[in-house]
């Protein structure tokens, strides 16, 4: 029998680009396999629920979980996890905030399902037949996972212990997490790994071009306008979120002309991260007159819960609030 320790990676909503974090290692998971057994990782090998649940309860020292809860099958999964598993981590944006599937929860689940059953320009469904948890036709029975009415971060679902920021995580927050996991010195609990404790700012290249206070008098779309390079797109009208997102990317958006969006999340000691976007957005606008800051935001942020809860929604405290009086 292996004396390795065990570890496990699942796959819940998200788009597939945290797996591809883990195979962006290259050589690097060489010597994660040198020094661990991959007991679980369906994405990548032939393994099945029923090698989840034959290994003893705790027998897994580490799962990495990636991707928010949308349905039955990945909170059943994820429980399983918890169980099996002397340590969870929320695996990249979605399970450690929500991630971009989160903006769903912006829609009722009915809703949802009206637009890509009923409504959506390219449906064709007559007779409105929509998706159940159960089909039976001919003495056979499918069953499906069932849709729940909102999106879930995974700390909503079960209790984890660390969490790794990105969108996805890049190569190196992934390396320094596995080497902080096998150092035997771990972080206290409910600790991000991998990842800086500062904001973007601090490794942005672009940061000595950014002046101590900055006033606009508008904000510039990214698809309607060409950054200029070499110029901190702050300045520039352009809504880069480095400021109150947490820094170990490398600022690899920002090297790409391009502002950075909040994927690493809040800093330590911030609760609502679109709300604390919200705020430093709002105290850039140069103007005291309602009139022209709404004429600000309208023209420039049409979809303001996009911008400041892309990766964060499930999160909100005012979503939750929300969702508690209609009995969520």
């Amino acid at each position: 029998m292996s004396e390795k320790p065990k570890i496990a990676l699942y796959w819940c909503a998200s788009c597939g680009g945290c797996e591809e974090a883990v195979v962006d290692l290259a050589e690097d998971i060489l010597q994660v396999v040198e020094k661990a057994e991959i007991v679980f990782w369906p994405v990548a090998m032939d393994f099945k629920r029923k090698d989840v649940e034959n290994l003893k309860d705790g027998e897994i020292l580490v799962s990495f979980i990636n991707g928010s809860v949308r349905n039955s099958e990945q909170e059943e999964m994820v429980k399983l996890l918890r169980k099996k598993s002397k340590i969870v981590i929320a695996f990249g944006s979605c399970a450690y905030t929500g991630g971009i599937p989160g903006l769903a929860n912006s829609y009722s689940k009915e809703e949802i399902m009206n637009y890509y059953y009923k409504e959506g320009l390219t449906v064709f469904n007559p007779e409105d037949k929509r998706p159940t948890p159960q089909y039976i036709e001919k003495n056979l029975a499918f069953e499906i996972p069932e849709f729940y009415e909102r999106v879930y971060a995974l700390d909503q679902v079960i209790d984890v212990d660390y969490y790794i920021p990105g969108c996805a995580p890049t190569r190196n927050v992934v390396k320094n997490s596995i080497d902080t996991l096998f150092s035997g010195n771990l972080p206290p609990k409910g600790s991000v790994l991998g990842a800086s404790s500062k904001a973007l700012c601090n490794e942005c290249p672009l940061n000595d071009t950014k002046p101590e206070k900055i006033t606009l008098k508008e904000f510039k779309r990214i698809d309607k306008n060409q950054p200029e390079k070499d110029k901190c797109l702050l300045i520039q009208g352009f809504a880069c979120l480095g400021p109150v997102t947490r820094g170990g990317c490398e600022a690899l958006c920002v090297k790409a002309n391009y502002p950075c969006t909040g994927c690493f999340g809040p800093l330590d000691g911030i609760e609502d991260y679109g709300a604390k976007a919200l705020s430093f957005l709002a105290s850039l606008i140069d103007s005291n007159n309602e009139e022209e800051i709404e004429k600000i935001i309208n023209e420039w942020m049409p979809n303001p819960l996009g911008i400041v809860y892309k990766y964060s929604l499930p999160k909100s405290l005012i979503f939750e609030t929300k969702n508690k009086k209609n009995g969520g």
